[in-house]
């Protein structure tokens, strides 16, 4: 195993972070109880919240593989984490098995009476954001239970229905709220307009019922138990099936949604997108994703900037090269990428998008002063026109990062997209209090589906198709080809930044990984202003970098890193002090 860089302490950079103003953005950094003490020997999970942690370490000590471990975590992520992820919602999952990395796409897809129009108002403009994520027309073919259980048959030692026991047990017998479920569930007004979530989050007087209550889910209980004993079958069949579908048809603008929808849901198996990166290998998603080809054109189109490769730190020549990297990386994101069963890569290959040679020219634009917005280059030759697609705001997510006994590992990222998704609640059609939040996953598509120049955008709807991500589960091999690092965060587009962050504080600087983690956030979309963390940088930093051109805004970032790093002591880890997560292994 390669041997990290002595590890720095970035004096001054560790700022707090705060509550991010937006809806999948809230609790401020948390002391990390139950974090591993020790490297771990045998296994280690992390996930956002300690009662998922739990759970995967349970199913571990029973004998479990990682997607076992990982099928665990989920189940108790719909049930404590229900604004960040759950079984309808989607998810995308590397995994490693000793020999091979194989790709799980659990990506939702829109219906098949969906429209490249669908999100237009009648004068022809697109549906206002927060319009569109609350109406049926938001929800996809939820995608993560059918890929999981393709998961578990591939790699499942545990038979299917133990894996549920934990978060059927927890949803029996009641879970304290959280302060991050309150917080979050107290500034979202909208989950008041759907009777199945008011009564389940809110007391009959609408005030949000206080962190430390015990909340039992008597109807996410009788799902799982149908799924656990049917199969996906449970889910994407019958009586859940037809709930889901009658609720996103019951909204004041109903959605496309239907049975057969569901019932034709197929998951994805993909080749694994993998690069090297100095001495390194790193292993991530494609297309529908854009997570590893942009997270890998940063890295490397800053890897072409002398003073970049000097730094040790965040300094402001470093920032300023990362900045301007992402700024390149992030229009060729919009310009270029979509479901490949949709969208040619330009030269019928991805890869072509980080060709050194590319990546070296996309480099020598950068200057000492800032760009404005970067254009999109032409890797090479582009069967389809397309118009690059405007940015627009994601939320919601959760990382899951495990590794079994055996050396195998899973990095998922999962997703209902904003927080509570389209803020409706399915009782799967049991009855019952309580439930599962359906998913606002095809506002990640383009709302528009035509570019300023009248061209169509690659991330625009179509029938069937996968919306665009930014999710970025990152499996690093070192130069022997062994398992290093497990990695993934939540965040919208600043996933690809979140995860950037944590290899190059690991990688490139030696910081521990928790270190790595907690160094300060920041990102660039190509659209204007260069975002870091409050605090991250002194005044002298901001100064430097804004006489170069740079629009700084400080701010706040609320990422949700959860990281594995092997040392030679063993399995270390990180868990994102700005969420609940925590890091358990043995």
């Amino acid at each position: 195993m390669l041997r990290l860089l002595t590890p720095l302490l970035l004096v001054g950079l560790l700022a707090p972070a705060h509550a991010l103003d937006q809806p999948e953005a809230a609790t401020t950094r948390t002391a990390k109880q139950g974090s591993l003490t020790a490297p771990a020997k045998r296994f280690a999970v992390t996930a956002a919240n300690p009662l998922a942690v739990d759970a995967g370490v349970e199913i571990l000590k029973a004998g479990g593989s990682a997607i076992d471990a990982t099928i665990a975590v989920q189940a108790v992520l719909g049930l404590v984490e229900p604004q960040s992820s759950g079984i309808a919602g989607g998810a995308f999952l590397m995994h490693w098995d000793g020999r091979q990395v194989q790709s799980l796409d659990g990506r939702e897809t829109a219906p098949a009476a969906a429209t490249p129009e669908m999100f237009l108002k009648p004068d022809g403009k697109p549906l206002p954001m927060r319009e569109a994520i609350l109406s049926g027309l938001s929800t996809g073919t939820p995608g993560v239970l059918a890929m999981l259980a393709e998961g578990h048959r591939q790699h499942g030692k545990l038979p299917w229905a133990r894996l549920f026991e934990p978060a059927i047990r927890l949803a029996e017998q009641g879970f304290a709220i959280s302060p991050r479920l309150f917080e979050l569930m107290s500034g979202e007004p909208a989950l008041r307009n759907d009777a199945q979530a008011a009564a389940y989050f809110f007391d009959a007087s609408g005030t949000p019922k206080p962190v430390g209550t015990v909340l039992k889910n008597p109807a996410y209980a009788a799902v799982l138990r149908g799924v656990a004993k049917q199969g996906p079958k449970g889910f994407y069949e019958g009586a859940v099936a037809q709930d889901i579908v009658r609720r996103v048809k019951a909204q004041a603008r109903p959605g496309l949604l239907t049975e057969a929808d569901l019932a034709a849901y197929k998951p994805a198996v993909r080749p694994p997108l993998c690069n090297d990166w100095r001495s390194y290998r790193i292993c991530g998603f494609g297309p529908p994703t854009s997570g590893h080809l942009t997270l890998m054109q940063i890295l490397g189109i800053l890897d072409t900037q002398p003073a970049a490769v000097a730094a040790k730190g965040i300094t402001a020549d470093w920032m300023h090269a990362y900045a301007e990297s992402a700024k390149l990386a992030f229009a060729d994101r919009a310009q270029y990428i979509g479901d490949p069963a949709f969208v040619t890569a330009p030269g019928g290959d991805w890869q072509n998008l980080l060709s050194p040679a590319y990546l070296k020219q996309r480099g020598a634009l950068i200057a000492p002063k800032a760009m404005g917005v970067a254009a999109a280059g032409q890797p090479a030759d582009v069967k389809q026109a397309f118009a690059p697609q405007a940015e627009q705001l994601e939320y919601g997510t959760s990382q899951v990062s495990v590794v079994d006994a055996e050396g195998h590992a899973v990095a998922m990222t999962t997703s209902v997209e904003s927080a509570f998704g389209n803020r409706v609640m399915s009782d799967g059609g049991t009855g019952l209090a309580g439930g599962f939040m359906l998913n606002n996953q095809l506002t990640d598509f383009s709302l528009n589906p035509l570019g300023a120049d009248g061209k169509p955008v690659a991330n625009r709807v179509e029938a069937g198709k996968r919306p665009r991500s930014s999710m970025a589960p990152t499996l690093v091999f070192d130069k022997d080809g062994k398992l290093l690092m497990v990695a993934g965060s939540p965040g919208g587009p600043v996933i690809i930044h979140y995860v950037a962050k944590a290899i190059t504080g690991a990688l490139a600087w030696g910081l521990p990984a928790q270190q790595a983690v907690d160094l300060p956030n920041f990102g660039h979309f190509n659209s204007g202003q260069l975002i870091v963390e409050r605090g991250a940088l002194t005044a002298e930093q901001l100064a430097d970098l804004r006489a170069r051109g740079q629009q700084v805004t400080e701010t706040d970032l609320t990422s949700g890193l959860q990281v594995l790093l092997k040392t030679k002591e063993g399995w270390t880890g990180g868990a994102d002090p700005r969420r609940e997560g925590i890091v358990r292994g043995e």
